[in-house]
């Protein structure tokens, strides 16, 4: 495993990847539908899903290295690579769309921003998301977990330089 090296969990604590994952599952042991609570846990403590959490979660719940990375592919909160220190979820849905979305998009390609990916400098993470659930008060974006409402282009650049 070349990711079973010693990583900085969110908590600020080093530990192994394969510790981590052992540890989140031996907690959900004998649930039925466990993996994706653990994933959602990993995820949470270790900021992402390691390519090496993949064959551990297979080993710890008798599962295929297909099954489990299945799962994490086929869901779109689990990222398989660090986020940002920011992460911006954008609503993208009908709603949004007709609310103005197209400028806070090309706001956030001018700022050189790209939809699914980290920052050069790992200051963000921007995603596209179809439905914030907010669609009264659209075009919605999400910041680290904050739902925002009737965002312009420029209250987008004031969240994404976290002076909101």
């Amino acid at each position: 495993m070349t990711e079973a090296k010693a990583i900085m969990t969110t908590s600020g604590t080093d530990t192994t990847v394969e510790s981590v994952v052992r540890r989140v599952a031996s907690a959900h042991r004998g649930e039925r539908g466990a993996l994706l609570p653990v994933l959602h846990a990993v995820q949470a403590e270790l900021g992402y899903v390691p390519q090496a959490a993949i064959q551990v979660l297979a080993d710890e719940f008798n599962l295929s290295r297909a099954d489990v990375h299945g799962v994490v592919t086929f869901y779109h909160d689990f990222r398989s690579a660090p986020a940002g220190r920011t992460t911006v979820r954008v609503c993208r849905a009908e709603a949004c769309q007709a609310l103005g979305t197209d400028r806070l998009m090309t706001h956030l390609r001018e700022s050189g921003h790209t939809l699914g990916e980290t920052s050069a400098d790992g200051s963000a993470t921007v995603e596209q998301v179809f439905c914030l659930g907010n669609c009264a008060l659209g075009p919605s974006v999400e910041v680290d977990g904050r739902l925002y409402g009737r965002v312009t282009p420029e209250r987008l650049a004031s969240l994404l330089n976290g002076t909101v």
